[in-house]
């Protein structure tokens, strides 16, 4: 047990305590005190607990993934399992596939030729979800019903992998929505705090990845140092993340102040300066379009929808997690 404590993240710990802190601050006092305070304390908590997920995909804060997981288990989203949202982020790391519409989870974009057997409805839903404002507005719901299409289409053919992730998910969701049951907040506004939450973390994955021919030019460098950097962890660092996976959120803005060039250097210099420039410059315009511009045209037998995944080895990554 010391060397379990000694070798814990302390700063990720302590985050994590301050999130769920704030979360039932904000369902059982402030919801009493006012519904207009309570539901963005609520999203912003949310979205923070989801980027606490994403460390302990990665291995932090013990060296137990088991413990890990236990520690974020209510599913304060109450819409992304974690088990899924591990094994979906974990096959997003596999560089060589960034972007890519049928082998990157996390992809933004479609094939060419799914594409255009869309309808057009649903082509300028698409496009209106490719601008920021869009893709706070209505990103939650257009990812989550195709992700959902897709989950589906798993289930019937039988995935037990992603069975288990659903079966894993009811109690630690079930969790949650008996807490907010029997808390001062409603349903529905704990439902729209939800809906934020989700929206704040497509800010963070607006514009993490571009299309490129070379895999090192995809992965965007944001150089924010406010409140988002905080809320997504320093993930706007990406690149960064990416090269060092395993390094913990705190210590990322370290990696790259110590070298800025060589990180810009490796994604060609794909950088922002702030979250600020990316509102003025992508709020109602597209950064991208929909259909991917160089990869994979054609598309396979069946149409792909994991391009607008809300949030991507992995017995051998948790392995080497344990022997860690």
């Amino acid at each position: 047990m010391k060397r379990m404590l000694r070798a814990a993240e302390w700063p990720t710990l302590g985050l994590l305590l301050a999130c769920y802190a704030a979360w039932g601050a904000a369902v059982f006092w402030l919801s009493d005190l006012s519904l207009w305070i309570a539901v963005p304390v609520a999203a912003w908590a949310i979205a923070q607990h989801s980027s606490l997920q994403h460390e302990v995909i990665h291995g932090h804060p013990f060296r137990d993934p088991r413990l890990n997981a236990a520690l974020v288990f209510p599913a304060l989203t109450l819409v992304v399992p974690y088990l899924r949202f591990r094994d979906s982020h974990l096959a997003h790391h596999q560089d060589a596939v960034l972007t890519d519409p049928y082998d990157d989870p996390e992809s933004n974009y479609m094939a060419e030729g799914d594409w255009r057997r869309l309808p057009g409805w649903l082509r300028g839903v698409l496009r209106l979800n490719n601008t920021l404002a869009g893709r706070l507005l209505i990103g939650p719901l257009v990812g989550q019903v195709f992700w959902m299409q897709s989950e589906a289409r798993l289930l019937r053919a039988g995935d037990r992998r992603v069975a288990q992730g659903w079966l894993w998910h009811l109690p630690a969701a079930l969790l949650v929505m008996v807490v907010v049951a029997v808390s001062p907040m409603p349903v529905w506004a704990y439902l729209a705090a939800a809906y934020l939450g989700l929206s704040l973390l497509k800010i963070r994955t607006f514009l993490e990845h571009q299309a490129h021919e070379k895999v090192r030019g995809r992965t965007v460098i944001i150089e924010d140092r406010g409140p988002l950097a905080l809320l997504f962890l320093n993930n706007n660092l990406h690149v960064v993340h990416h090269m060092h996976p395993r390094v913990p959120w705190y210590r990322l803005p370290g990696l790259y102040r110590s070298n800025p060039a060589r990180y810009l250097g490796v994604n060609g210099g794909y950088r922002y300066r702030s979250y600020r420039e990316i509102f003025g410059r992508h709020l109602f315009r597209a950064k991208d379009p929909v259909p991917h511009p160089i990869l994979r045209r054609a598309p396979r037998s069946a149409p792909v929808v994991e391009a607008v995944h809300p949030v991507g080895p992995l017995v051998a990554h948790d392995r080497a997690l344990e022997a860690r």
